[in-house]
C-alpha cells in the first residue's frame, strides 16, 4: 500500500492557518487583537503604511524578506516559526505582496494583550474567537439556546474519518452508523477516528461535556458545540491515513438517504467536509447527484467550498452544485462583531457561475483533539491545553453551519432543506469587506434565521438550476487523485471492490433510496444489516477481491500511519479520495 503517495494528496478541509497568532496552551504568553484594527493605524502611523505579518511557504524565509523589500517595505522582525516576517509595507503594495511566489499569506499585525487562560479548557473563553464559546455568540447560537432550541431530536450525519470517544463526545449523543472505510477490517480502528478530522468536526457540530440545560452549555468553563443536544450519526468513510475513494462516499450518502428515518433515526442534516476536483459538470457528476438525492428526500446537505482560495477559482465538487448549501470560511479577526470580518486567503471564492451561499467562522477553530492520532502526532504545536487542537478551513465553517441547521430543525421540525437554506441566506450578516462573489449572502446568524422562519419568510421554492442526472462517470468524479493499494491505482468505472459500476443503473436507485439491499451496495457486501452492541453497526469481513485482485483481509493489515510528505507546519496534502477535505495549514497552538 503506497500510503505516503496517497496521503500527500489528502487535504482535510481542516487547515489553512493565517499568520495571525492564535491563543495557546495554559502557561504560554499568548496574544490576540481586541479590535482587529492594525496597530499602525491606532498608533498614528502614516496612512500610506501598513504593519503586516507575512507568512512564507515552507523554507521560504529568505525569499519572503526579499519580497518585502521588493515592494518597498522593511522587515521589522523575523518569524522563523512561520517562515515569515513582521514588516511595514506601503499600503498600496499589500495586494502586490500577496501575489509574490514565496508569500503564503499577508495579514494585519495587530496589537494584543495577554489572555486569561481558562485552566479547565486551556484557552481564554472570553476573548479567543477560535473557541466555541465565542463562535456560538458570533452566529447567535446562544440566543437559540436561551429559547430552548439546542438541536434535540435532530440527527446530523457526519461522513468523515470517524469519531473518537474523547471527552466532549461521550455523553450519549454520538451513534456509529456503518464503517465503510478501509479501517472497517481492523478491530482496533473500526469506527474510531485515528486521523483526527472527524472528531474535530463532531465537536464543533454537537460536542458537549455533559448533557444539561441550555444555560449549562453557555457556561464559560465547559465545552459545547453549536447544537449540543443534536445527535451525531457517524458514517466513517476516511481511513486512519485519510484514504478513501469516491465510491465509498457515494455509498455513504446513499446509506444516509435510505436510512434517514429508520431504526429510530431522524437525519435532517448531512455534513460533508469533503470535495473533489471533478472534471465533469455537476449536473452529471454522480457524487453531486447522490447529495441531491439526499436533499430531495428531506436531508439538508452542507458542503465545504474548498481551501484553494489563492490558487483555484471554482468551488470543490459537490459544492459546485447550486442545489446544495455551499459554505466558505470567514475570519472574525479577534472580535465578536462581524463588521470587521474578512474572507481568509484559503477560502475558495468561486466564480460568477457559482460562489458560496454563506460563510461562517473558520479560522483557528478549537476542536476536540484525538491524542495519538495522525494530526496530533504530526502537528503537536496545534494542541491547546490537553483537550483541543486548532485548525482553520472551510471544513470547520461547514461544521458550524451544520450545527446551526440542526438548531433550526429542532425549533421547526417540519422545515424543508430549501427553507433552511433560504432562511440562513436571507438572514446572513453582510460584512463591509464582503461581496457575493467572496462571501455569498454573508456570515451565518442562526438567531436571525429563526426570526425569518418565524415570520414565514422562508421560501419553499426549489433551486432554479434544476437537478442533475448523475449519469457521468465515477472516474471523472475522482478528479486528479486515485486510491492506491499494493501499488495499483483504482481507476475506471469500478468501486473499491473492483466491481463494475454503471451510472445509469445506479442513479434511479439512488434517487429512490433503494441502492442498498440489506448490507450490499453495487452488488457487494459492504456492511452489516443491524445495530450491534454499544450503538455500533455490524461489520462483515470483506472477503471480496479488490481492484488489485487480492482479498481485503490479506492486504489491508499492512496499513500504517507513516507519511514522509508533511513538513510539520503546513498540511498541504490534497485529498480525501478526490481533491480535498480542503485545507491548507494548521495554526500553531501557542507562541513562545
Amino acid at each position: 500500500m503506497s500510503l505516503a503517495r496517497y496521503s500527500r494528496r489528502f487535504a482535510v478541509l481542516l487547515l489553512a492557518a493565517a499568520a495571525a497568532l492564535p491563543a495557546g496552551a495554559a502557561g504560554a504568553a499568548t496574544f490576540s487583537s481586541p479590535t482587529g484594527t492594525p496597530a499602525a493605524a491606532r498608533a498614528g502611523a502614516p496612512a500610506a503604511a501598513s504593519r503586516v505579518v507575512v507568512r512564507g511557504l515552507p523554507g521560504g524565509q529568505v525569499a519572503v524578506e526579499r519580497a518585502v523589500r521588493s515592494v518597498g517595505g522593511r522587515v521589522v522582525r523575523r518569524l522563523p516559526i512561520i517562515d515569515g516576517v513582521a514588516a511595514v509595507v506601503p499600503a498600496r503594495s499589500v495586494t502586490r505582496l500577496r501575489g509574490l511566489r514565496p508569500v503564503a499569506a499577508v495579514t494585519p499585525d495587530a496589537a494584543g494583550r495577554v489572555l486569561a487562560v481558562n485552566p479547565a479548557l486551556g484557552y481564554d473563553t472570553a476573548t479567543d474567537t477560535g473557541g466555541m464559546n465565542l463562535i456560538n455568540k458570533i452566529i447567535g447560537a446562544d440566543k437559540l439556546w436561551a429559547k430552548g432550541y439546542t438541536g434535540k431530536g435532530v440527527d446530523v450525519a457526519l461522513l468523515d474519518t470517524g469519531v473518537a470517544p474523547v471527552k466532549g463526545l461521550t455523553s450519549g449523543n454520538v451513534l456509529n452508523g456503518p464503517d465503510l472505510s478501509f479501517d472497517s477490517q481492523r478491530a482496533d480502528l473500526r469506527y474510531n477516528d485515528a486521523f483526527g478530522h472527524g472528531t474535530h468536526m463532531a465537536g464543533i457540530i454537537a460536542g458537549r461535556d455533559a448533557a444539561g440545560t441550555p444555560a449549562s452549555y453557555a457556561t464559560s468553563g465547559t465545552f459545547a458545540g453549536v447544537a449540543p443536544d443534536a445527535r451525531i450519526v457517524s458514517i466513517k468513510v476516511g481511513a486512519s491515513d485519510g484514504m478513501a475513494d469516491v465510491s465509498q462516499v457515494i455509498a455513504a450518502i446513499d446509506w444516509v438517504t435510505q436510512n434517514r428515518t429508520r431504526n429510530g433515526l431522524n437525519i435532517r442534516v448531512l455534513n460533508l467536509s469533503y470535495g473533489t476536483d471533478s472534471i465533469q459538470d455537476y449536473k452529471v457528476d454522480p457524487l453531486a447527484y447522490a447529495a441531491e438525492a439526499a436533499w430531495r428526500k428531506g436531508v439538508l446537505v452542507v458542503v465545504a467550498a474548498g481551501n484553494d482560495g489563492t490558487t483555484k477559482v471554482e468551488l470543490a465538487n459537490p459544492a459546485l452544485d447550486t442545489n446544495l448549501l455551499a459554505v466558505g470560511a470567514s475570519d472574525p479577526r479577534g472580535t465578536v462583531s462581524t463588521l470587521d470580518d474578512v474572507l481568509p486567503d484559503f477560502s475558495n471564492r468561486g466564480s460568477a457561475r457559482r460562489y458560496v451561499d454563506v460563510v461562517a467562522p473558520g479560522t483557528h477553530v478549537l476542536g476536540l483533539r484525538v491524542p495519538g492520532g495522525l494530526v496530533d502526532q504530526t502537528y503537536p504545536t496545534s494542541r491547546v491545553g490537553t483537550r483541543f487542537t486548532r485548525g482553520s478551513g472551510t471544513s470547520q465553517a461547514t461544521a458550524v453551519v451544520s450545527g446551526a441547521a440542526a438548531l433550526l430543525f429542532s425549533a421547526y421540525p417540519t422545515l424543508t432543506p430549501n427553507q433552511v437554506k433560504n432562511a440562513l441566506m436571507k438572514s446572513a450578516i453582510v460584512s463591509p469587506a464582503g461581496t457575493p462573489l467572496r462571501m455569498g449572502a454573508g456570515i451565518v446568524n442562526v438567531a436571525a434565521a429563526q426570526l425569518v422562519v418565524a415570520a414565514n419568510l422562508a421560501s419553499t421554492s426549489g433551486s432554479s438550476a434544476g437537478f442533475g442526472t448523475g449519469t457521468g462517470t465515477l472516474d471523472k468524479a475522482r478528479g486528479s487523485v486515485r486510491a492506491e493499494l499494493g501499488g495499483v491505482q483504482l481507476i475506471g468505472e469500478k468501486d473499491i471492490f473492483g466491481r463494475s459500476w454503471a451510472a445509469r443503473t445506479w442513479a434511479p436507485l439512488s434517487l429512490a433510496a433503494t441502492s442498498w439491499t440489506a448490507g450490499s451496495w453495487n452488488g457487494a457486501t459492504w456492511t452489516g444489516t443491524t445495530w450491534a452492541s454499544a450503538g455500533k453497526w455490524a461489520v462483515p469481513v470483506w472477503t471480496a477481491k479488490s481492484w488489485t485482485g487480492s482479498a481485503w483481509t490479506q492486504t489491508w493489515t499492512a496499513h500504517t500511519f507513516t507519511d514522509g510528505a508533511w513538513d510539520g507546519r503546513t498540511w498541504v496534502a490534497d485529498a480525501w479520495s478526490g481533491r480535498r477535505w480542503v485545507s491548507a495549514t494548521w495554526a500553531n497552538g501557542s507562541w513562545s
